[in-house]
């Protein structure tokens, strides 16, 4: 098993809301070099600029994982290095963020673009907004929105607009097919950005590929279930070490 895990944060909220699961994984393993990477700041929307960026500053032969964003720039990574990728792992991630007819089990076009004009006027408040959808479903979500929130960079609203349309441009089905290292896909059952739907929606076009649901959790479960999250990918990654 190759002993470098590389995270990627999601849209907005920086990486600070990955840090408990990458402390509970060094606990875990103390041989994992768990990093986690800040997305580039880039004011384009094409997908090949945020991946040429990636691949230039991540570390080869790694582990690739992300959150939501993250995970479906991990996933294209992935697929593009091909061997010098030792596996994926996504969490709270869709193949497709916005919904379209072939991808019903995302977010609906008309909701997405009513997002992203709220984030064009009052970027600020459209951070705070995402921050409770996040944390949506969660124990304590009130608890949980203000964690992301204060630990938030100040990003320029010019680079909060390229990741949302970023965001609409991905799709990641043909990448996760064509990926043929270990994939671990982890959802939440209480989402409210990704549909716990969407995990039989991936099952049905992947084969040979570990599909988990954290029951009673929220989006942001990385930071509100770290320890939990933390077992299930410490288990998939000495299975996968192990065939």
């Amino acid at each position: 098993m190759r002993d470098r895990l590389i995270l990627l944060p999601g849209w907005g909220l920086g990486t600070t809301p990955l840090e408990p699961l990458a402390a509970a994984l060094r606990g875990l393993d103390p041989q994992l070099r768990v990093e986690i990477e800040p997305l580039p700041a880039l004011e384009s929307g094409d997908p090949a600029d945020w991946l040429d960026e990636l691949d230039a500053s991540l570390a080869q032969d790694a582990w690739l994982g992300g959150w939501s964003l993250g995970a479906m720039l991990a996933a294209e990574l992935a697929a593009r290095r091909g061997e010098r990728c030792a596996g994926l792992l996504c969490l709270a991630s869709n193949a497709r963020f916005v919904a379209d007819a072939a991808w019903p089990s995302a977010m609906p076009a008309a909701t997405f673009a009513a997002f992203r004009q709220g984030c064009a006027q009052d970027a600020q408040a459209t951070l705070k907004r995402f921050a409770l959808l996040c944390s949506q479903g969660a124990a304590d979500p009130r608890g949980l929105s203000r964690l992301l929130l204060g630990a938030a960079p100040h990003a320029a609203p010019e680079t909060l607009l390229a990741g949302l349309d970023l965001l609409a441009a991905l799709d990641t089905r043909a990448a996760l097919q064509r990926f043929v290292g270990p994939q671990l896909h982890l959802f939440a059952g209480l989402d409210a950005l990704v549909p716990a739907s969407a995990a039989a929606a991936l099952l049905a076009v992947l084969a040979d590929v570990e599909i988990g649901l954290i029951d009673a959790a929220s989006h942001a479960f990385p930071l509100e279930r770290p320890h939990e999250v933390a077992a299930a990918i410490q288990a998939f990654l000495h299975e996968a070490g192990d065939d």
